[in-house]
């Protein structure tokens, strides 16, 4: 099965704490990479890596929610062709992959897979069912990128 065809745009927040460091976990190849295996159609993605402060102001914004979170999706098509915004939280990520003792460069793989699937349409917050079958979805995907699963679970 040949893969989705993609126009990336990868863009970085001028100025933040470590920012080299992600920039080496992110490159743009593997970026591509990750999100063209988890895209059913062809796709227009943006990713944005942000500080903590942007990562906060847009969770507020756009979801109520007054934090930082490790990915937001923001889909404005689905068809023929997937359009979307992908924000990554550079120190919520950070953490995470510190605290789940998984590569930079892994979780981003799974956070921008995750991200995909979500502009497509999954959800994990409608039912338990909706969450197993994403996370099933997920686990697959990257497999097939040779990255282990990111729940823990074989």
């Amino acid at each position: 099965m040949a893969l989705a065809q993609l126009s990336l745009s990868l863009q970085f927040a001028p100025r933040f704490k470590g920012i080299e460091r992600h920039r080496a976990a992110l490159p743009r190849h593997s970026v591509a990479r990750w999100i063209r295996h988890a895209l059913d159609v062809d796709g227009e993605v943006t990713v944005r890596i942000v500080d903590a402060e942007e990562g906060q102001r847009l969770n507020r914004e756009f979801r109520g929610k007054d934090y930082a979170t490790n990915v937001l999706t923001f889909d404005y098509a689905q068809s023929p062709m997937v359009m979307a915004d992908l924000v990554l939280c550079a120190p919520v990520v950070a953490r995470e992959a510190r605290e789940e003792r998984k590569t930079l460069a892994a979780h981003y793989a799974h956070l921008l897979v995750h991200g995909t699937l979500h502009a497509q349409g999954w959800d994990h917050e409608t039912s338990e069912a909706d969450a197993e079958a994403m996370e099933a979805r997920e686990i697959e995907i990257l497999a097939g990128l040779g990255i282990r699963n990111p729940y823990g679970r074989s």
